[in-house]
C-alpha cells in the first residue's frame, strides 16, 4: 500500500518583504576596500572589472597547479611523433594591458604599510605574569621554582612570556600605571622604552 503525502498548505506571510529578500539573496554585498570601489565601474562586468585593475577574480585560473599526469602524457606523445620539445612552439595566452596600474600600487602600498598591533594575552596569564613580576622582578629563576608555575615552564619559557607581555603596550601600561610607574600621558613609544630597560637577558 501506497504512504499518502500530506503536503502542507502554502501560507502567504504578510510579514516577509519578498522584494528586499531577494535583493538581499542576489547582492555580494559591498566592497569594503577604498580603492577597488573608486576605480570600480558598474556598467562593467565584475570580470572585466578586476583585468582593468590588474586584479584575479578566479586565483585558479593565473596561478595553475601543474598537473603531473597531463605533463606525462604530452611528454609520450612527443617522444611517440618524434617531436623535438620546444618551449617556443607551445601556445601563448595573450596578456591584456592593465588601465588601472594605480589601483594595484596602492593595494601592495596599504599590505607594506605597518599595521596596529591587536595581539593581547588572555586575562588568566596576564595576571600570572604580573603576580611573577611583583613578587621576583626579573629574577626568571626565583620565577621557575614558584608554586603557582604548575605546568613548570622553564625560566626561558617564562621569559619569553613576560618579553611578550611587554611588548603588549595596552595589557603592560595598565600594569605600569597599576604600580605609578607611569603617567596617563606617556604614549607607546615610552612604554616600549621602559620595556626595553626593564629587560634583562641573560
Amino acid at each position: 500500500m501506497k504512504i499518502k503525502k500530506q503536503h502542507r498548505k502554502k501560507k502567504y506571510l504578510h510579514k516577509l518583504n519578498r522584494k528586499r529578500m531577494h535583493l538581499k539573496q542576489r547582492s555580494t554585498g559591498e566592497v569594503n576596500c577604498k580603492p577597488i570601489k573608486d576605480a570600480w565601474d558598474f556598467k562593467k562586468s565584475s570580470l572585466r572589472n578586476m583585468k582593468e585593475m590588474g586584479l584575479a577574480n578566479d586565483p585558479n585560473k593565473v596561478i595553475k597547479i601543474p598537473n603531473f599526469k597531463q605533463e606525462k602524457v604530452k611528454q609520450a606523445k612527443k617522444i611517440v611523433n618524434q617531436e623535438e620539445s620546444d618551449e617556443d612552439t607551445e601556445e601563448e595566452e595573450v596578456v591584456q594591458p592593465v588601465v588601472k596600474k594605480e589601483v594595484v600600487e596602492m593595494l601592495e602600498k596599504e599590505a607594506r604599510a605597518p599595521r596596529p598591533r591587536r595581539f593581547m594575552l588572555p586575562k588568566g596569564q596576564v595576571e600570572f605574569i604580573t603576580y611573577l613580576l611583583d613578587k621576583y622582578g626579573h629574577d626568571y629563576k626565583a620565577m621557575e621554582r614558584d608554586k603557582k608555575n604548575y605546568y613548570q615552564e622553564t625560566w626561558k619559557q617564562l621569559r619569553a612570556k613576560i618579553k611578550t607581555f611587554m611588548g603588549i603596550p595596552k595589557q603592560y601600561g595598565e600594569y605600569l600605571a597599576s604600580k605609578g610607574l607611569l603617567d596617563k600621558d606617556d604614549d607607546d613609544e615610552e612604554l616600549k622604552k621602559i620595556a626595553k630597560s626593564l629587560i634583562v637577558d641573560d
